[in-house]
């Protein structure tokens, strides 16, 4: 079974940084495409970025520059490092993978705030 489990999430000042995890498991991770999404209240789930297996990457454009994604495919796991956390990156985090149909995990919650 397709299990995803994301950490890292927490309180942050604004400008300040933070590293999401997402451990993946009951799936070849390696040989398939992972991706970040974040869905803040009352709005629509937003696409942050996604990366290939070999480590390609490409990033919405309110993250880019700001946002690194990374996988360590040894690990089964999917990364998303955040700096120059802004108020507007508040959301919950959420990884997923489509196989047949998409799968997410239960979400971790960023709050930028002074």
């Amino acid at each position: 079974q397709v299990q995803l489990v994301e950490s890292g999430g927490g309180l942050v000042q604004p400008g300040g940084s933070l590293k999401l995890s997402c451990v993946a498991s009951g799936f070849s991770f390696s040989d398939i495409i992972m991706r970040w999404y974040r869905q803040a209240p009352g709005k629509e789930r937003e696409y942050v970025a996604h990366i290939n297996p070999f480590g390609g990457a490409n990033y919405a454009e309110s993250v880019r520059g700001r946002f690194t994604i990374s996988r360590d495919n040894a690990k089964n796991t999917l990364y998303l490092e955040m700096n120059r956390l802004m108020p507007e990156d508040t959301a919950a985090y959420y990884c997923s993978v489509v196989i047949l149909r998409p799968y997410w995990g239960q979400g971790t919650q960023v709050t930028v705030s002074s």
